[in-house]
């Protein structure tokens, strides 16, 4: 088995996952090492809990195993996959009703940087997770979507289920308040 997977580990993202739209699971497996920890940092940051982070990652992966060979644009499998996981996350929020906690992203230093610099920007994200929990949950999810998750107004769109237009207010909202927020903090 592992000489197959590492066969398979260098294919490009739509060969992966055309085989595994046909049940090949080497190349399925090959597809989630590859953008597991990005789907794991992005998670987290939606979630706010590394437990809650387990669980949406296990359900996007079954879900992605189910549904994989509905995929029509094979070439878009990260998007696809950072989608799933968005709202596979938000689900997760709706029920428990979460709000979305920046803090870990604080806690490891930056290589390079002076340890004063490393403290600043370590205090700028908390500072930012702090404000962050003070907008609405649906300008929450909307500005890590974008912002950390990277998705596009139209993926914010669909796994939300509201229009481009209200994205594009519930962000420019969510950045507003933010930057008025961030303005003059030392």
């Amino acid at each position: 088995m592992a000489p197959f997977t590492r066969e398979v580990s260098h294919l490009s993202d739509a060969i992966l996952c055309e085989r595994a739209a046909t049940g090949d699971s080497a190349a399925f497996q090959s597809l989630i090492r590859r953008y597991a920890p990005l789907m794991r940092a992005y998670a987290i940051r939606l979630t706010g809990s590394a437990s809650d982070t387990d669980d949406v990652l296990q359900e996007t992966f079954i879900k992605a195993w189910e549904k994989i060979d509905t995929l029509q644009n094979p070439e878009k499998v990260k998007s696809w996959l950072m989608t799933l996981t968005s709202r596979k996350a938000i689900d997760l929020m709706r029920t428990r009703k979460l709000t979305v906690d920046l803090d870990s992203a604080a806690n490891t230093a930056h290589p390079g940087i002076n340890p004063e610099d490393n403290a600043i920007t370590d205090s700028q994200i908390v500072h930012l997770s702090e404000l962050l929990k003070t907008l609405p949950l649906e300008q929450q999810q909307v500005w890590v979507m974008r912002e950390i998750g990277g998705s596009t107004y139209k993926e914010i769109s669909e796994t939300l289920k509201i229009s481009e237009g209200t994205v594009r207010g519930r962000l420019a909202r969510a950045r507003a308040a933010l930057v008025k927020g961030m303005e003059g903090w030392n």
